[in-house]
């Protein structure tokens, strides 16, 4: 699944992938924790790496567990290429900025959060007493877990992700039925958007923990894809259909990517990533879907034709009662594609119907 969180998030996974277990570079880092020595490793060796780094000594070797954890028994820094393959330099004395802020207390990881933060690159800090190993990537800091305490807090999360899904499901179907009889209310659609974005989360911390274990996660991966599908573009089209036409989906997204937990649970302060400026008070105010949702259930019905009926007909109150004549008049619609529509849409209304009723 990708990340709707950018840059940040993404740059932390990067290097978590780069740590995971079955890793060359993990398999380095542990041997250093097993000999119980420190370690302080800048994964990158570009140019602003280098202009903060002051003694130590050129190694330009190929990288191997055994060469990372001789060097470690040094103190200085050890630098190591963007693609992991090489150690640049070892023994190194690190000089990053002094105003960069910081959170850290012991000199080693205040230096590790310096230099990440400063420069952008990741940085992998081991204490030598503790064995505690901090991954420092994308402003962010990961304390790396055993991999059995990792794999029970994923399963715990797997099942959250389950129980938020079964949620999830229940409120798209009644979307669905109030869409279908014409009756929708914004607390309808932003119950949607609401669990869709608490789904997403969850799921989202489920992948990172997934990079973080590698080669540990192979069930984990299988579970989360056949749980997880195609929520996020179920949760497009809905959103698709709702927002005004000044804005748009990534809008949205964006908007609801920035709220907090507890934000995401207020129903207006979610209805207000939808609908910017207007009257989130009377969540039992009528909405009027587009159509776009239940029109991606026509086998093969390009996006772009979509549009053009959903602009053609300017809601689905009016496109459920098209018939095949009415849709034919839209531009480029040919008598197979409107009578698949057709179709559709009065067999999306059967099932609804049945649904309730059974």
């Amino acid at each position: 699944m990708e990340s709707r969180y950018s840059g940040t998030n993404e740059r932390m996974r990067d290097a978590l992938a780069r740590v995971a277990p079955g890793t060359p570079l993990r398999s380095g880092i542990d041997r250093v924790v097993r000999a119980q020595a420190g370690a302080l490793l800048v994964l990158d060796d570009g140019s602003d790496v280098l202009s903060i780094c002051s003694g130590g000594f050129l190694v330009d070797a190929p990288y191997s567990p055994q060469r990372l954890s001789e060097l470690a028994k040094m103190d200085g820094a050890i630098i190591i290429s963007a693609d992991g393959g090489r150690i640049a330099r070892a023994n190194v004395h690190l000089v990053p900025d002094p105003s960069v802020p910081t959170s850290e207390t012991g000199t080693r990881h205040r230096t590790a959060e310096r230099v990440a933060r400063s420069l952008n690159v990741p940085v992998v800090s081991a204490s030598e007493e503790m064995g505690v190993i901090n991954v420092y990537a994308g402003g962010g800091k990961r304390q790396l877990q055993e991999v059995g305490h990792l794999l029970d807090r994923a399963n715990q999360a797997l099942q959250t992700l389950e129980r938020y899904k079964v949620r999830l499901d229940d409120s798209i179907l009644n979307l669905t039925a109030v869409e279908v009889e014409d009756v929708v209310t914004l607390r309808d659609v932003v119950a949607v958007i609401q669990r869709g974005e608490m789904v997403h989360r969850i799921a989202d911390e489920i992948e990172t923990m997934i990079i973080e274990l590698g080669v540990e996660a192979r069930l984990l991966r299988l579970q989360i894809d056949e749980l997880y599908g195609e929520i996020d573009d179920e949760l497009d089209l809905v959103v698709a259909d709702y927002i005004p036409i000044d804005r748009t989906i990534g809008d949205t997204l964006e908007e609801m990517s920035r709220l907090s937990d507890d934000e995401v649970l207020n129903l207006r302060l979610t209805a207000a990533t939808l609908y910017p400026g207007g009257d989130i008070q009377d969540l039992g105010q009528e909405a009027s879907p587009k159509g776009l949702r239940l029109l991606h259930r026509v086998t093969r019905l390009p996006q772009d034709t979509a549009g053009a009926i959903v602009d053609h007909f300017g809601g689905l109150a009016k496109l459920q009662r098209a018939t095949v004549d009415d849709l034919m008049l839209v531009d480029g619609l040919d008598e197979s594609t409107a009578l698949s529509i057709r179709e559709t849409l009065t067999r999306v209304t059967e099932s609804t119907i049945l649904d309730q009723y059974s």
